[in-house]
This record gives structure tokens, C-alpha cells and sequence, in this order.
């Protein structure tokens, strides 16, 4: 059983994730959609992530708030610098989490669901270790 304290950091890591995951998900998204479609909208972010568009409204002004996004009335969502590093980060995170599932043999399709999860999760250390291992 680990200490307190090394418990304690464990669970602050996490916690820590779970606040950026929404923000990696949405500048990752922004940035796919815009990269396939062009314009992006809120309506087409509640579709992807099947929420209301409420909701996204409401992770959007965080994001205009972050310095992630511009947002104008009646105008397409479009990243910032910062945004669009987020998203680049972001997205080689995803990959190379779905790469390395796929590796040990984990299909496609459960690697690709799989790893929009444990990409905000892991640390950089194993994210070292997954490429030499895919390498």
C-alpha cells in the first residue's frame, strides 16, 4: 500500500486530469471538425459529444475564457494558438495511446474508445515507454 502522501499526489494527479480533459476534448474536436468541414458550430460539438447545446455553450465560454478559442456572435468556433497547440498535444497523445493499445493486440475499434480516456490520464513517462515500445 503506498503512503499517504504519494496516495494523496496520486489522487491530485487525477483530479487534475479530469479539469483539462473537457478543455483537450473540445480544442481536439474543434480542430478535427475544422480540419473536415470547415466551419464549426456549437451545434455540431453537442452532436459529437451528445450533449445539449447548452451544455456546450457553457464549455465554450470556458474555453473563450482560457484563451482557447474566439468566439463571435453569429461566426463559426475558431482555436487560438494556444487552442491549437492544446489540440495538436492532444491529439499525438491520442494516437500513440491508441497505437500502443493496438500493439498488444487490443482491436481497433476498443483501442480507439479506450484511448479517449486514458490519453489524459497518463503521464509522460508512459507515454515514453509506449513509443519505445511500439518502436
Amino acid at each position: 500500500m503506498l503512503l499517504p502522501d504519494a496516495q494523496a499526489r496520486n489522487f491530485l494527479r487525477v483530479r487534475d486530469a479530469h479539469r483539462r480533459e473537457i478543455v483537450e476534448d473540445y480544442v481536439e474536436m474543434i480542430s478535427e471538425l475544422g480540419r473536415t468541414q470547415g466551419d464549426v458550430r456549437t451545434g455540431h460539438l453537442a452532436e459529437r459529444f451528445g450533449v445539449s447545446n447548452a451544455t456546450v455553450s457553457n464549455h465554450v465560454q470556458r474555453l473563450v475564457s482560457e484563451g482557447m478559442i474566439l468566439e463571435l456572435p453569429y461566426q463559426p468556433l475558431v482555436l487560438t494558438d494556444a487552442g491549437r497547440n492544446l489540440a495538436e498535444t492532444s491529439r499525438r497523445r491520442h494516437v500513440l495511446v491508441r497505437d500502443f493499445l493496438i500493439s498488444l493486440g487490443v482491436d481497433a475499434e476498443t483501442a480507439e474508445a479506450d484511448a479517449e480516456g486514458i490519453e489524459h490520464h497518463v503521464s509522460e513517462q508512459s507515454l515514453a515507454a509506449f513509443a519505445k515500445f511500439i518502436e
